[in-house]
């Protein structure tokens, strides 16, 4: 099967020696099982959420609330997936949360943007389980995109798209129905791995 495949054949493109649990500001995606609009739907430009929709928004709201290293910048909860942007900050007088450089599969590091995103995946996917009587059922796609956001152009960038995401849906990569190409997606496309864009 095309999944197991993928599954086996999986490699960590991940900027190498950076350390994903150092002070810095992260642009995450994390994408709906089969990109089902599970989330709600956009109506004239704006995301309504179900109450699906809800618990997600929810679970990333909590997240400062268990980890202070966190702080929540620009989010959007869409019909099948999930764009944010958040900060890990620094502890102490200047100096950086301490953690290996690497995380691999299956082997969380503490304060780390991996396991953060993976927490918020997991919490978000147990509440809306146990609200459908679908214990175990899949939520989320495997993994997730994330982006280290270098500089303040780059913020404001993301920030933005962030924003209006909901008004350019139809254009959106994630959308089954899209009619059209997304500017943002070209230009984060274009940006190499070594400036921290990964999908895994």
């Amino acid at each position: 099967m095309p999944g197991e495949l993928e599954k086996h054949h999986r490699r960590s493109i991940r900027l190498q020696g950076y350390d994903y649990a150092q002070s810095g500001m992260y642009f995450i995606t994390a994408c709906t099982e089969g990109r089902g609009c599970l989330f709600g739907k956009v109506v004239q430009g704006k995301m309504i959420m179900d109450q699906v929709g809800q618990i997600v928004e929810g679970k990333w709201l909590k997240t400062p609330v268990l980890r202070p290293y966190v702080v929540l910048d620009e989010f959007v909860v869409m019909p099948n997936h999930f764009h944010a942007i958040l900060l890990i900050v620094t502890a102490g007088r200047g100096t950086a949360r301490r953690a290996p450089t690497t995380e691999r599969f299956g082997s969380p590091v503490s304060g780390s943007l991996p396991t953060i995103v993976r927490s918020f995946k997991s919490a978000a996917a147990k509440h809306i389980n146990e609200l459908r009587s679908t214990p175990g059922a899949s939520l989320w796609q495997r993994g997730y995109y994330e982006h280290i956001i270098r500089d303040e152009d780059e913020l404001q960038r993301i920030r933005e798209y962030i924003l209006t995401n909901p008004l350019r849906w139809e254009l959106d990569r994630e959308n089954p129905a899209r009619r059209g190409e997304d500017e943002f997606d070209r230009w984060l496309a274009s940006l190499s791995p070594k400036r921290g864009g990964v999908k895994k």
